[in-house]
C-alpha cells in the first residue's frame, strides 16, 4: 500500500503522523510512504531522515492526496484537506466529528474511508489512541493553567503550590479519567491543593489509593460542582464520552460564582468543550476572559511539544497503521472489533453512533457496511 504523509496545516500543529521508525516498519512490511517534504521538521526530522527510513518525498500535499491509498495525519483534515480526498481513500487521524458539522459533511462527501484515533477502543473499554495524547495534555493542563494565573496573564497572580506561609492554590479537576488522571500528578506534584470530582465511585476509590489521600475525592453532583468551582484557582475540564459532545458542565452561573482571575482549562474543547463558556482557541491566541475567568482552549494542546507528542502517538498507532496496510482496511476491520470502532465514515455514510446524535444526522453500525 502506499501511504501518504501530508504536513500538518493547524495553528502551531508540528506534530507528524509519522516518525522515520514508523516510516521504516512500514516499509520492511512492503509498503511505500509518501511523505510531503518538511513534514518532520517540527519534531526535528528532515527530510534526509525520511528518505533514509525508505520513504520518498513529495513537494506539497496536492502530490501526496492525489497518490496516496491512505493518508496517515495527526489533526482532522481542515475544509481544503477535505477537498482533496478522493472516493475510497483511506483516512486515519483523529477527527473529533461530533462538535463539527461541517468537516463531518465534507469527509461524507469525499466517499472517502475515515477511521478516527479516538474512537478505536481496547479490551479495558479504554482509547487506547487517545490515551497517549491525553497523557500529554493532561500534564500540560496544568503547567497552562499555572501559566495563566499569572498576573500578567490575566489571573489572580498566585503561585500555584503557594509557599511557606502563603497557602497554595485550589486545583479543581472535573473528570478522573487519563487527563485528569495526569492532570493531577502534575498538580499534586507542585504541591496544589487538589481536588477532583467523577461520577464513578469506583474510580475515586482507586484515585484515593493511587495518590494516598493527597488528592480530595469528590462524587460529582451539581451541587459538589457549584461549591468546589467557586472555592477553585484553577478548573480543569477533563470529561470525554467516546466520540459524544461533551456535557456541558460548568454553566456560565457557575463562572459568576468564581473569583476574578481564576483560571480554566478546558481540555476536552476537541469534543465541543465541557464548559458553557467555551470557545476553541489556538496556540498563537490561546486564552480569553468571561467575567474576569481566563479561560485557555487550546485545541491541540499536545501540539506544542510536538516531539514528545509525535513519538508518543506512533507508538499507538502504528500497530494499527501495519493492520490496515497488511491486510486491507476491510479485512483489518472485519478481524478485530475495536479497530471497527475506529470508522466514522465510510463512503458518504456516517457510522458513529454519538456523533450521529450529537449532529442529528442518520448513521448505521460500523460494522453494516463491511461487505
Amino acid at each position: 500500500m502506499l501511504i501518504g504523509v501530508p504536513t500538518e496545516v493547524k495553528n502551531h500543529e508540528y506534530r507528524v503522523g509519522l516518525t522515520p521508525v514508523s516510516v521504516r516498519e512500514l516499509v520492511s512490511n512492503g509498503h511505500s510512504v509518501l511523505m510531503q517534504s518538511g513534514a518532520g521538521l517540527g519534531i526535528g526530522e528532515n527530510d534526509q531522515s525520511y528518505i533514509d527510513a525508505g520513504a520518498s518525498i513529495a513537494n506539497n500535499a496536492e502530490d501526496v492526496f492525489a497518490d496516496a491509498e491512505m493518508i496517515v495525519k495527526v489533526k482532522e483534515p481542515q475544509p481544503n484537506e477535505c477537498k482533496m480526498l478522493r472516493p475510497g481513500q483511506i483516512l486515519f487521524t483523529y477527527l473529533h466529528l461530533a462538535p463539527d458539522p461541517t468537516q463531518t459533511e465534507l469527509l461524507m462527501a469525499s466517499k472517502s474511508i475515515a477511521i478516527a484515533y479516538e474512537t478505536v477502543t481496547d479490551d479495558d473499554g479504554g482509547l487506547p489512541l487517545l490515551a497517549p495524547m491525553s497523557e500529554v495534555a493532561g500534564r500540560m493542563a496544568i503547567h497552562a493553567g499555572a501559566n495563566c494565573l499569572e498576573k500578567s496573564q490575566g489571573g489572580a497572580g498566585k503561585l500555584l503550590g503557594g509557599v511557606p506561609g502563603v497557602a497554595p492554590a485550589n486545583v479543581v479537576v472535573i473528570g478522573g479519567g487519563v487527563v485528569g488522571t495526569n492532570a493531577m500528578q502534575m498538580a499534586v506534584g507542585m504541591n496544589a491543593n487538589v481536588t477532583v470530582l467523577d461520577r464513578s465511585i469506583n474510580r475515586l476509590r482507586e484515585l484515593d489509593a493511587q495518590f494516598g489521600g493527597r488528592v480530595s475525592t469528590v462524587y460529582s453532583t451539581r451541587s459538589a460542582l457549584e461549591q468546589h468551582v467557586a472555592n477553585a484557582d484553577l478548573v480543569i475540564g477533563a470529561v470525554l464520552i467516546a466520540g459524544a459532545a461533551a456535557p456541558k458542565l460548568v454553566s456560565r452561573e457557575m463562572l459568576s460564582t468564581m473569583r476574578p482571575g481564576s483560571v480554566l482549562v478546558d481540555v476536552a474543547i476537541d469534543q465541543g468543550g465541557c464548559f458553557e463558556t467555551s470557545r476553541a482557541t489556538t496556540h498563537q491566541d490561546p486564552t480569553y476572559i468571561v467575567d474576569d475567568v481566563v479561560h485557555y482552549c487550546v485545541a491541540n494542546m499536545p501540539g506544542a511539544v510536538a516531539t514528545t507528542s509525535a513519538h508518543a502517538l506512533n507508538h499507538a498507532t502504528l500497530p494499527f497503521t501495519l493492520a490496515l496496510a497488511n491486510k486491507g482496511y476491510q479485512a483489518a476491520l472485519k478481524a478485530d472489533h475495536h479497530l471497527c470502532q475506529g470508522l466514522n465514515v465510510h463512503q458518504g455514510t456516517l457510522t458513529n453512533g454519538p456523533v450521529g446524535e450529537a449532529l442529528n444526522i442518520d448513521f448505521v453500525a460500523p460494522e453494516s457496511v463491511l461487505s
